[in-house]
């Protein structure tokens, strides 16, 4: 049995996946709220960072919009009213994540 090495070669169509994937979220989603998006270094996966005012508001639209079922919501560190959450799920060959921290001051 032969066991191959993953090579630069794999990780940039990973990656190149991953932004098709990403354009594909964004044309199909055109009124949801803009978010930060970054591109897994070694490819297959997809981040998206919410911030800002209604960040709950913008975290569900996107939770909803792509169907993202591995929910998380935990109180964040410093025991204030801040919570932080995280949905993923995976289409295709990507691993889809968005995260978001809220209710430091956000009008959720």
């Amino acid at each position: 049995m032969t066991r191959g090495w993953i090579t630069q070669a794999d990780r940039e169509r990973w990656q190149r996946d991953a932004v098709r994937e990403l354009a594909a979220i964004l044309d199909a989603h055109p009124g949801l709220p803009l978010i930060a998006w970054a591109v897994g270094q070694s490819g297959g996966s997809l981040a998206g960072r919410i911030a800002g005012a209604g960040t709950r508001a913008a975290f569900t639209a996107w939770k909803q919009a792509l169907g993202l079922e591995d929910v998380l919501e935990v109180p964040a560190a410093g025991g204030g009213s801040a919570v932080w959450l995280r949905a993923s799920a995976r289409r295709g060959s990507v691993r889809i994540t968005v995260t978001a921290v809220t209710g430091c001051g956000d009008a959720s």
